[in-house]
């Protein structure tokens, strides 16, 4: 459901000149797959899903997602996708039901399904208790669940999650766990960016480490163990930067 093709993004700095934040690099995710995509800051992650959001153009490459071009067809890129960035951009005047059915509308859900889908994710992602409060009055960990209803409220089949656990307590990152493998058997192709190594052992089919822009390695966990003689995500990720 995602094709990358040499998808490379540079701009120009007044110290260091040309700078590739992402470059030639090229995967492929499936239904039903989590991908994870693991780097330091500054690596390209964020750029790389930000091209993919249709947020960011390309320099060159190409790139398709749910068979729509990134580039020639953005609009409806957007409407297969569900992006959740490092910023969750909350209205403090609005509640979590009125974000859900802003957004519902901004997609073309209908009502009818609108009021279904707000229903089932209040209920799913245990917000029946804040549904009707405003975001100025909440948690980070409140917050981060309405961020994730929005994003899955008009049933994306794609979904892009860029540090989607960074600000949660623990037993929140779980229920937040628990949903992102619920959408996976549901058959969604997710892409899923983290720092937190033992969080995307557990969750990622196969994960890619890329550093300075460049995809140093791509594989399950298994075939990333062959490759680097190591066993722990964390030592595997600090093999392959230094390569």
């Amino acid at each position: 459901m995602i094709e990358v093709e040499s998808l490379s993004r540079s701009f120009t700095d007044k110290k260091r000149g040309v700078v590739h934040a992402v470059n030639q690099v090229t995967f492929r995710v499936a239904p039903g797959e989590i991908f994870g995509l693991l780097g330091p800051n500054g690596a390209g992650k964020s750029t790389c899903l930000r091209i993919l959001a249709t947020l960011l153009a390309p320099t060159s490459g190409r790139a398709r997602v749910n068979g729509f071009d990134i580039q020639q067809d953005p609009a409806r890129v957007r409407e297969s996708i569900g992006f959740l960035s490092g910023d969750m951009g909350l209205y403090p005047r609005m509640t979590p039901r009125e974000l859900m059915l802003f957004f519902g509308r901004l997609s073309q859900v209908s009502e009818s399904d609108l009021k279904r889908r707000s229903g089932e994710l209040i209920e799913r992602l245990g917000m029946g208790g804040f549904a009707d409060s405003r975001f100025d009055k909440l948690s980070s960990g409140m917050k981060q669940k309405a961020a994730i209803a929005r994003t899955l409220i008009h049933n994306p089949p794609v979904l892009i999650f860029d540090e989607p656990t960074a600000t949660l307590d623990v037993v929140t990152a779980g229920i937040v766990e628990g949903f992102i493998l619920d959408a996976k058997r549901e058959g969604r192709c997710i892409i899923y960016s983290t720092h937190i190594m033992e969080e995307a052992e557990y969750l990622c089919d196969r994960i890619a480490v890329i550093n300075e822009g460049q995809l140093r390695m791509t594989g399950t966990m298994e075939e990333l163990r062959v490759a680097t003689g190591k066993q722990r995500l964390r030592e595997i990720f600090l093999d392959l930067l230094h390569r």
